[in-house]
């Protein structure tokens, strides 16, 4: 059963010890694609080296995260935009906005976004979207913006069904994680009600582990966990789950398979 891991961090330090056999899990685990966004000026080395090393299974994005996001960012943008003339990446992310720590940029969350989406626009690649506590702000912006060429994913999706139909119209896919294996979880209410066409599955690898792993460093073999809890909440076997949400992202992602 092959399975894809659309949002994983595997580059950060939480894998300097064992990121070779954090790779070969997933891979005998059957996630033989991971994408890998970019998070700051600082992080694209250490992202593009681990796409090296593993042509064919890690593919970059690039974008600047909405937490980086300060009153430099404009030149943060200016130093990152060369890094797509390559043509390497597979999206533009992730970007968004976050107000949940803090509002003091949340213009310039704003600006950055709009300033990415011409990037998405321009390159004809798919947005990974961070959305924190900031649910109207983004789509406001993506409804300012939409042409009919905007497409992409909702990482982390953080709404409710009414937000996923409006989502979904507007051309987007969801990121479904680890949340959705939380018992009680609204998430469940969400997959249940997403048609499968339009959800991806991802780890947000270190963070938001799936059960039984919760609290414990997340990694991208447990995209297993992920699409079994999507399987069970919408009682289809598993392995349409999996062919579903790889037919998903190999849709809106630039994936080179040939790699």
């Amino acid at each position: 059963m092959e399975m894809i891991d659309t949002h994983a961090h595997l580059y950060e330090q939480q894998f300097d010890a064992d990121r070779d056999a954090v790779i070969a899990r997933a891979v005998a685990q059957g996630v033989r694609t991971m994408l890998l966004p970019n998070i700051d000026t600082q992080t694209i080395q250490p992202m593009l080296d681990l796409c090296h090393r593993y042509p064919g299974h890690c593919y970059p994005m690039l974008g600047l995260h909405p937490t980086a996001v300060d009153r430099d960012f404009a030149q943060k943008l200016e130093l990152m935009e060369p890094y797509l003339d390559d043509g390497r990446m597979t999206a533009i992310g992730e970007t968004g906005i976050d107000l949940y720590w803090d509002k003091q940029y949340r213009d310039q969350q704003i600006e950055a976004l709009h300033i990415q989406i011409g990037w998405a626009k321009q390159r004809r690649l798919p947005l990974v979207i961070h959305c924190r506590q900031s649910y109207h702000e983004v789509v406001t912006a993506l409804k300012q913006e939409q042409d009919g060429s905007l497409t992409g994913v909702f990482h982390c999706f953080p709404g409710n069904e009414r937000q996923a139909d409006e989502v979904v119209a507007l051309g987007f896919m969801l990121g479904i994680g680890g949340v959705a294996t939380y018992k009680n979880a609204d998430m469940a209410k969400v997959v249940r009600h997403t048609d499968i066409r339009h959800i991806l599955t991802e780890t947000d690898a270190p963070y938001l582990s799936p059960s039984p792993y919760r609290g414990k460093r997340n990694e991208s073999a447990y995209i297993f966990n992920i699409v079994q809890a999507i399987a069970e909440i919408k009682s289809m076997p598993a392995e349409k789950v999996a062919e579903h949400t790889v037919e998903n992202a190999l849709k809106i992602f630039a994936i080179n398979r040939g790699n």
